[in-house]
């Protein structure tokens, strides 16, 4: 019986720990030979042998899959090409794309500096474009010269909860990933006729960068079930790069242990128009009628912190 993702190959970005560690993890056993990329650090020699990435791809190698480790930054243009380039040297072409890359730099807005601004926009927004775009660059080509204009793609990025209800103290975090979201929607319509999907996921998990924020939140008693594991998040992402979800494309879904929520698209919560107005548009005096109450009206608190959206509390 062959495995669902067998004979099609993957890069996760990010891969040395955490969630990516995860995600190229259950890539390979589900058959995808693996590009394992890292920022680093590297082995003692400056090299990939002794580095995260290459742990990974040794655990990878180890259960009897595929895997090359890169180390690089994905938030630099050119390195982002050479890693594109890796996997189609090493596997002859890329099917899935996996972006998880990312790093926190948290402060209240009236104290971010532009440095920690730009590090987190860089790394999330930038890096997440940067390897979508050869990869995109890669299918196209390979569509035209296939009889239908048609290849496997799939791409599976990574949003935040943070985009989706604000969190005071990662303004650059959640405006990175409400600019993936756009990214990834766009990317969708961009690139469907080609046969590519592109789909985005806000996972929560407990990993080394987001310890501070689950800080409070409940933990599992040793041998119990740990709902913030990344291994939980990771069969999502192996069942977006699967020919299973041909039909997903352009979505955003919330995953966590125990849970997969589908995110529609923002809807229209109320509307007023001129019927309400003397005149064909609305009067300073007029808007202070009709939404004054309306927004007065609305419980207290119901903009929850990112983590109680839905459902999950402080332990």
């Amino acid at each position: 019986m062959s495995l669902p993702l067998e004979g099609l190959s993957a890069i996760v970005t990010g891969a040395g720990r955490g969630l990516g560690r995860a995600e190229a993890l259950e890539l390979g056993r589900l058959g995808a030979a693996v590009v394992v990329n890292d920022y680093g650090p590297p082995g003692r020699d400056e090299s990939v042998a002794g580095s995260v990435a290459e742990s990974v791809a040794d655990e990878i190698r180890a259960a009897g899959g595929r895997a090359v480790a890169h180390l690089g930054d994905i938030a630099d243009f050119r390195t982002a090409r050479a890693l594109v380039d890796l996997a189609v040297r090493e596997y002859g072409k890329l099917d899935i794309l996996v972006n998880n890359a990312g790093i926190l730099r948290d402060r209240m807005v009236f104290s971010m500096s532009e440095d920690e601004w730009d590090a987190v926009i860089r790394v999330h927004l930038k890096g997440h474009f940067n390897t979508t775009r050869f990869a995109a660059a890669h299918w196209r080509e390979r569509a035209k010269a296939a009889a239908d204009g048609r290849v496997y793609g799939r791409i599976v990025n990574t949003s935040s909860e943070a985009f989706l209800a604000g969190s005071a103290g990662q303004p650059n975090y959640a405006a990175a990933k409400g600019g993936i979201v756009g990214l990834t929607t766009s990317t969708a319509h961009a690139l469907a006729k080609y046969g590519v999907t592109a789909n985005v996921i806000c996972p929560r998990a407990r990993t080394r960068m987001t310890e501070d924020v689950f800080a409070g939140f409940a933990e599992a008693e040793p041998g119990g079930f740990d709902a913030l594991s990344p291994e939980h998040v990771a069969p999502l992402v192996g069942y977006l790069s699967s020919p299973a979800a041909a039909v997903v494309n352009g979505q955003l879904l919330v995953v966590h242990g125990g849970m997969v929520a589908v995110v529609e698209r923002p809807r229209v919560a109320a509307k007023f128009d001129a019927s309400l107005s003397k005149g064909p548009t609305f009067s300073f005096e007029e808007l202070d009628g009709v939404l004054t109450p309306y927004f007065g009206a609305r419980p207290r608190g119901e903009t929850f912190a990112a983590g109680e959206v839905l459902g999950l509390r402080r332990g």
